[in-house]
């Protein structure tokens, strides 16, 4: 009976090589966080080489991503240089004793491993959940692959099917007001300025630049188009949709197993 109570061991099992036919009656739920971990030790065990430079994402889910890129490197004696997206990825690689990495002396990077807000049918991503978007778009615009790791509900058919926080926009700060207006006026929604957590006033991105978060009323705008008209705006520094770019998604499923979906 002990052997099927925990439903992340059981998925640890079936991804080892154990066949095992577990009574769904013994299986219990995964949290957010177990299925999280699932989809990014598959990827990294199925992307990351010996002698690899890697780009690492931000976000929870990337946390894991590390835990397991450290486990190896140290069970195989992997090289892995590591590239970071964000402060946050800088201690990480940090904290997990890795090889830290910049662009300047890797500019070109094998895979990068990151997370999404949400995933859409055509792989489109919504990124900047978190205010990193500038430096994972850089870093993911100089990988080979760019792999997203999420759990399931990060999974839609349309964006804004399940993330209802927008789509972030980096601005410079004299900006934000004419940049608001002109996203609004010409692709609707409402957009908000986004207010920091444990300080009075906005957010202040790694880059010293402000977060626009635009809630859009129309899901089946052409997000390639939408990517780059907004770009176009001066004053604008990056967007956190991410077209064209995702070669592949591991999405964590409650049940344990892992849905991948490729581009």
């Amino acid at each position: 009976m002990l052997l099927f109570r925990n439903a992340a061991s059981n998925a640890l099992r079936r991804y080892k090589g154990y066949q095992l036919q577990i009574p769904k009656c013994f299986i219990r739920k995964m949290s957010l966080e177990q299925a999280k971990q699932v989809a990014a030790y598959r990827a990294v065990d199925e992307y990351v080489r010996n002698d690899c430079i890697f780009g690492v994402g931000s976000g929870s889910t990337v946390v894991y991503a590390v835990q397991r890129l450290a486990e190896r490197v140290e069970t195989e004696h992997l090289k892995v240089v590591c590239i970071p997206t964000s402060f946050q990825a800088k201690q990480l690689i940090l904290k997990h004793n890795l090889t830290l990495g910049e662009l300047e002396t890797n500019p070109v990077i094998d895979v990068t491993i990151d997370g999404a807000d949400e995933v859409d049918s055509n792989m489109t991503l919504i990124k900047g959940g978190g205010g990193c978007l500038l430096q994972e778009k850089i870093v993911a615009a100089c990988s080979k692959k760019l792999i997203v790791i999420a759990d399931y509900t990060k999974d839609s058919q349309k964006l804004g099917d399940r993330y209802k926080k927008g789509i972030p926009i980096e601005v410079v700060p004299m900006a934000y007001v004419p940049i608001k207006n002109k996203v609004i006026a010409l692709f609707g929604g409402e957009i908000k300025l986004r207010s920091a957590i444990a300080k009075a006033g906005p957010v202040v991105t790694d880059n010293g630049n402000f977060i626009l978060d635009w809630v859009f009323s129309n899901q089946d705008l052409d997000w390639e188009k939408v990517n780059t008209i907004i770009k176009m705006i001066p004053g604008v520094v990056e967007i956190g949709l991410f077209v064209k770019m995702c070669e592949k998604a591991y999405f964590g499923q409650a049940e344990g197993n892992v849905v991948e979906r490729s581009a």
